[in-house]
């Protein structure tokens, strides 16, 4: 089985796109990252749902976890929404130098090389990329469901 026959279709958004808009793509769809894409629709790099959080969590409750017991859920989720209005996805990324490699396999990649290029760089998904055009995005939950079928013996 290659990378293509299992990819499937993958939330994109675009570095001008709301921060907001990725955050409710990510909660909508239980998913746990967004692949950001530039405007030729070329993939720039994942967008993972911490990286959203660490973002919108105010930097004095990241330094001291304890400050967070002031706020009741309401008025944590406020504070933490009101940090992704009016910031694009660009502006939730960490700094170029700072981003992981982009996580792309070809559509000949097969289960193991995904499996690999995963953990490596510590993904939750890879983004099956031919010839510049994403064919789709292959999940580690759907990875890890493939491996465990195949290692399954026959009854």
């Amino acid at each position: 089985m290659r990378a293509r026959d299992l990819a499937e279709d993958y939330p994109l958004v675009r570095l001008s796109d709301a921060a907001l808009t990725a955050a409710r793509l990510i909660a909508d769809q239980h998913r746990p990252a967004v692949v950001v894409v530039d405007e030729q629709d070329r993939p720039v790099t994942v967008l993972p749902a911490s990286q959203v959080l660490r973002f919108s969590v105010p930097g004095y409750v990241l330094d001291d976890p304890s400050l967070s017991r002031v706020y009741d859920e309401r008025g944590g989720a406020d504070v933490c929404v009101a940090k992704l209005t009016q910031r694009t996805v660009k502006d939730v990324l960490p700094p170029k130098e700072k981003r992981y490699e982009l996580p792309v396999v070809s559509g000949e990649a097969t289960v193991l090389e995904c499996a690999a290029t995963m953990a490596r760089l510590r993904t939750p998904l890879v983004v099956v990329v031919d010839d510049g055009t994403i064919r789709g995005v292959v999940t580690a939950s759907h990875l890890l469901a493939v491996i465990l079928e195949a290692a399954e013996p026959p009854a």
